[in-house]
């Protein structure tokens, strides 16, 4: 797959830090997604970056935006790896290397780890790439600054309520029209699924993915 903006990313199942096999379009709901592939915990850079995120993360709730994290560490680094970063969102661990190698990132200057290119990629519905970073050094990998403004970029391409001061979208409001706004309108999340998803309860909104062969 060629990661450009409006391809789809692969709708992959993989295990998370739980043992959980979790698919990323069940995990991503009706939301915007950050998606971090990362080399792993050995590698500082990760782990910096992870932390930045961590402190981010709490705006990325309230902003309707799922975070989750690939690595081709083990199950047991892999939960090490989100404990000691204090992550709240799911890690999913690609010990085969599914990733690396249906995207082409293998890092080919790491004889010793096999590992995949960092990159950071930003999703909007149904896993449409909108932005990918790729961070082999680190000053490639978005700021959280950065990831606002994509965000929000994002997010004004994606609520069609995004400026409620529209007279018309008022008018619609008034008339009991809810199927242009979030999350009210026809065929949007409840408001229980979206608290869950807020809440990060992936074992309640996401469930358990059977594989497909």
């Amino acid at each position: 797959m060629d990661l450009q903006p409006g391809a789809t990313f692969p709708d992959y199942i993989l295990p998370d830090h739980t043992r959980t096999p979790r698919r990323l379009s069940d995990l991503q709901g009706d939301q915007l997604m950050v998606v971090v592939l990362t080399r792993g915990f050995f590698c500082p850079k990760d782990r910096q970056h992870m932390m930045e995120l961590v402190r981010f993360h709490p705006q990325l709730v309230v902003g309707y935006t799922q975070v989750v994290t690939i690595t081709t560490d083990d199950w047991h680094t892999t939960n090490n790896y989100r404990q000691q970063t204090s992550a709240p969102w799911p890690f999913l661990h690609d010990e085969d290397r599914i990733v690396q190698k249906d995207l082409a990132i293998k890092e080919y200057t790491d004889s010793q780890h096999d590992v995949m290119i960092p990159h950071t990629i930003v999703l909007g519905r149904g896993l449409e790439v909108f932005r990918v970073f790729n961070g082999y050094y680190y000053w490639g990998r978005p700021s959280m600054a950065e990831l606002h403004g994509v965000l929000r970029d994002l997010a004004r391409q994606t609520y069609r309520d995004w400026d409620i001061t529209e007279a018309g979208l008022r008018r619609k409001w008034e008339a009991g029209d809810r199927s242009a706004f979030y999350p009210y309108g026809e065929g949007s999340v409840s408001m229980h699924e979206l608290m869950l998803e807020m809440a990060g309860a992936v074992d309640q909104y996401a469930g358990r993915a059977a594989r497909s062969d």
